[in-house]
């Protein structure tokens, strides 16, 4: 896998992104000092199986437990650490929790995570995951709906760092460097993955997250945390709304 590696000596912090995307949608919360003062160690930031410059998936299978033991490779055993995962990376976080990957987060927390899925939205995904990847005539329309299929549309620039990652040249164009078969990951059995967590979970979204309403989270837990005016990708609305989530993991590390 892609990893980019920062901070200083001490527990790590892992930040794992959604469907879609690239590690880049941390830059606002680890490029412009926000995490001096709030976080005591290192950051640890992947591009997961099958997006940005990491390989695909062996065999092009994609499930929770895959990819929580992808990542836990770039962790060295007996690290502290914690997690903070956006949607498909909240899950793969809750994942990790488990300790069931051969490393153990001191905490975990899942933003934005879609616990309710329609049997039509799961056929859906399924029906694209099937598609072979769709070649675009130029970059700009590849990283048009690059930027749609992560849910960053007018809120990440198409010319900047994560677009360049998530676009790659093709013969005849340009194509998602999101492997499609991604899409078949099904939804999280989030149940089964809270009763597994051996570390403290924190599920937290957008107060106008359609994907994430908190009336959801609040049947998994008694108190989701609710981040005011912010919609489904609110780590890159407003990178500093997530601090004070942040200081209740650092909390678990000391």
């Amino acid at each position: 896998m892609f990893v980019r590696r920062g901070g200083g000596d001490g527990p790590a912090l892992l930040l794992l992104h959604g469907l879609g995307a690239t590690g880049e949608v941390w830059d606002g919360l680890i490029h412009r000092a926000l995490l001096p003062g709030h976080w005591p160690g290192s950051w640890v930031v992947p591009d997961l199986p099958g997006h940005g410059r990491s390989a695909p998936a062996p065999l092009a299978r994609y499930s929770f437990g895959g990819l929580a033991a992808a990542v836990a490779t770039v962790l060295e055993p007996g690290m502290p650490f914690v997690a903070i995962g956006h949607s498909l990376g909240g899950a793969v976080a809750l994942a990790l929790a488990s300790g069931w990957f051969g490393v153990q987060p001191s905490a975990v927390a899942g933003l934005g995570i879609k616990v309710r899925w329609l049997q039509e939205e799961l056929a859906k995904a399924a029906e694209l995951a099937a598609r072979p990847a769709r070649v675009f005539a130029t970059s700009d329309e590849a990283a048009d709906r690059a930027l749609k299929v992560a849910g960053l549309a007018g809120l990440v620039r198409p010319d900047g760092p994560l677009v360049a990652a998530a676009v790659v040249p093709t013969e005849g164009g340009w194509r998602l460097a999101l492997d499609p078969a991604a899409f078949a990951v099904g939804a999280p059995a989030m149940d089964g993955l809270l009763a597994a967590a051996k570390a403290p979970v924190v599920l937290a979204a957008g107060e106008h997250d359609p994907m994430s309403p908190v009336e959801h989270l609040q049947v998994l837990v008694p108190d989701p945390v609710v981040l005011k005016g912010l919609g489904h990708n609110a780590h890159v609305e407003d990178p500093a709304a997530l601090l004070p989530l942040l200081d209740r993991l650092a909390a678990s590390v000391g």
